[in-house]
């Protein structure tokens, strides 16, 4: 499992993932679907975009990665997880196929996304990649329309070490003839996606350019700031689909926006946990999106920050700890899993960035030591990794 152990569970080719569909009948083919990469944001876009087409009346599948308490949590139709028995009666259909083939976690959950969107013939599914784009297992539908949300360093060991060499991977999603929604501008990158699109005789549209988007900024219930953005790339999304014929009414838009976290269950992005002290968690987890977290946590009233940080062994830790507030108080903890780095080893890195406080064995001894010390006026924030965010929840 990648996100458990890291590098050794990626698996850089499409071989198998193009094995299990056909076993299966290739049940990718069998409903309209819309691809969606990015560094940061593309799950939020994803669940609103998935939001919105529930709200329009269509039978809506929706695949993202990872999962914050549970598995089912990355397949869902019309905001309903899998149900437990279609997880392990695929497992024990495809069984021996597993043993031949040897998936990867992610490719195995993928093929049982599709064959599930399949059976329970959905008219749409929003399919968020897993890591990159051109050779991520979900790069084998034909989409009514692909989404790039922004590019940011994530990654590099797979990606490329510069943000061109990442926006090329990102832009292997980009299909002949099929229309590409870049979701923010980046001068240093633009000509990467202008040229994917160009060569794939592909429509491209810059959601960053669409004027304005302020009546549905004032219901969004996702506070984070840098959700306008993804707003704009969900609405630039949607003129697109629009265009092909989709039916989707201003109503169904703004309902949709509205009741993105009832209607698909999203978790941990500027979630408010408490508000007495104020206690707020979200997944971001590299440079780009912690860049925008401290952005909002200098908006955010209060008088100390309680930082319950943990990270993996694999991430940017110099380019991250750099980033974050001095004046803060941190609580240093490992994400429970494999891949997690030692507290005291993220609390000595820290250290060469002014950055102090204690360290602790588990995610829930760091957030409870935070709860202790607290007082009413202060803050409270919860990331670093997707899965301290998890231990928390």
């Amino acid at each position: 499992m990648f996100h458990r152990i890291g590098g050794p569970a990626y698996k850089a080719d499409l071989k198998n993932i193009i094995s299990l569909c056909k076993l299966l009948g290739n049940p990718q083919n069998n409903f309209s679907s819309i691809h969606v990469a990015g560094t940061n944001g593309k799950g939020s876009t994803s669940h609103m975009l998935a939001s919105v087409l529930q709200e329009c009346g269509y039978k809506t599948g929706l695949f993202t990665s990872p999962h914050l308490k549970d598995f089912r949590e990355r397949i869902r139709i019309n905001g309903k997880m899998i149900p437990k028995s279609e997880v392990t009666d695929f497992v024990s259909k495809m069984k021996d196929d597993f043993q031949n083939i040897r998936p990867s976690f992610f490719e195995m959950t993928t093929a049982l996304a599709f064959d599930f969107f399949s059976k329970k013939k959905v008219d749409v599914a929003v399919i968020e990649t897993g890591l990159g784009g051109r050779l991520d297992s979900t790069n084998i539908i034909r989409p009514m329309v692909s989404v790039i949300t922004n590019i940011s360093f994530d990654h590099q060991q797979f990606l490329g070490n510069t943000l061109a060499e990442i926006a090329k991977e990102k832009a292997g999603i980009i299909k002949k003839q099929i229309p590409v929604v870049i979701g923010e501008t980046q001068k240093e990158i633009k000509h990467v996606f202008l040229s994917a699109s160009k060569q794939n005789n592909s429509k491209i549209f810059f959601a960053d350019e669409l004027s304005s988007a302020k009546n549905l900024e004032r219901i969004i219930p996702l506070k984070g700031s840098y959700q306008k953005k993804n707003l704009k790339t969900v609405l630039q999304t949607i003129k697109v689909l629009k265009l092909s014929g989709m039916n989707i009414s201003r109503k169904s838009i703004s309902s949709g926006i509205s009741k993105v976290i009832e209607n698909t269950g999203l978790k941990g992005r500027w979630q408010t946990l408490s508000k007495s002290p104020l206690t707020i968690c979200d997944v971001v987890h590299n440079k780009g999106g912690i860049r925008e977290v401290v952005k909002q946590l200098e908006n955010t009233p209060h008088n100390t920050i309680h930082f319950v940080l943990g990270m993996v062994n694999d991430k940017d830790h110099a380019g991250i700890l750099e980033l974050l507030p001095q004046h803060a108080v941190y609580y240093f903890c490992k994400p429970d899993i494999p891949r997690g780095l030692n507290a005291e080893e993220l609390k000595l890195k820290a250290a060469g960035f002014k950055l102090s406080g204690e360290s602790f064995t588990s995610v829930k001894l760091a957030y409870r030591a935070a709860i202790k010390n607290a007082k009413k006026e202060d803050l409270i924030f919860i990331g670093g990794s997707t899965f301290v965010v998890a231990g928390v929840l």
